[in-house]
Order: structure tokens, then C-alpha cells, then sequence
């Protein structure tokens, strides 16, 4: 081969290799509603949830509902809520009978689906779940 084809092909890669790290590096709005389904408790009927994120002066904020007892629906603030690039992140403090849980969502956004998982502390350890919400149309 020579020189300039040599030449050509390592621009073209760089040039590849740089573009792709940009499209890597660009951020995600995540602002919107997502809904996502779980599974009931003890075989009881599926849970639907609702998360409505909003970015405000660069932090993320918004709430989660969610199906509680007796069909009345809990919403809880995320806390400690982040965006890097199309990765989010918050947490979920809830509080029943003075116990208080906390749950710690963390997620990829690609193509308006967040998916990644709910971790969350039970009998001392430290498990998690799996989690694929879907962001809802604008109704305005």
C-alpha cells in the first residue's frame, strides 16, 4: 500500500472513532411521562407506574406514582436525581408504618425508552430489578 492510502485509511478511522465518541457524549432530555408495568404481589393484578421527569437548571426532578393499598395511588419526589449524557439516575424515599425504604432507579434513555434496574435493600441485602419504562406521547 501505499503512503496516501495508508494515510486515508487511518484519517477515515479517526475520523469514524471521533464521530461516534460525539454522538456518545451528546445528552439526553429525559423530560417527560414514562410508564412502566410490573407484576402484582402474591399473584394479584399487574402494577402500572408512572414517573414524570423534568430537567430544571441542570438537575433532574419530578415524581413517581404508583399503585398502593386499597387502589389509591402513592406519588413520591425522586431525590438525588442526575443526567449524564443519555444515562439517568434518582432515587424514591417512601414511608409506611415508620418504616422508611428507599429505591435507587439507574438507566439508559435510547429512543424514548429508559430501561435498567431498581436496586433496594431487603432483610439487610442489597437487591434489584430489572425496569423498562416507556415515555408517553404529549397530550398538549
Amino acid at each position: 500500500m501505499t503512503k496516501f492510502i495508508k494515510t486515508l485509511i487511518g484519517t477515515i478511522l479517526v475520523t469514524g472513532a471521533l464521530m461516534q465518541a460525539n454522538a456518545d457524549d451528546q445528552k439526553v432530555d429525559p423530560t417527560g411521562t414514562y410508564v412502566w408495568t410490573m407484576p402484582g404481589r402474591n399473584g394479584g393484578p399487574d402494577r402500572t407506574n408512572t414517573l414524570e421527569l423534568k430537567v430544571d437548571a441542570g438537575a433532574l426532578t419530578g415524581k413517581l406514582s404508583s399503585p398502593g393499598r386499597g387502589g389509591k395511588i402513592n406519588e413520591a419526589k425522586i431525590a438525588d436525581g442526575k443526567v449524564t449524557g443519555a444515562d439517568v439516575s434518582f432515587s424514591v424515599v417512601r414511608t409506611f408504618n415508620d418504616n422508611t425504604m428507599t429505591n435507587k432507579y439507574s438507566g439508559t434513555i435510547t429512543n424514548g425508552v429508559i430501561k435498567g434496574k431498581m436496586e433496594y435493600q431487603r432483610d439487610g441485602d442489597t437487591q434489584s430489578r430489572k425496569w423498562e419504562a416507556t415515555k408517553q406521547a404529549d397530550t398538549k
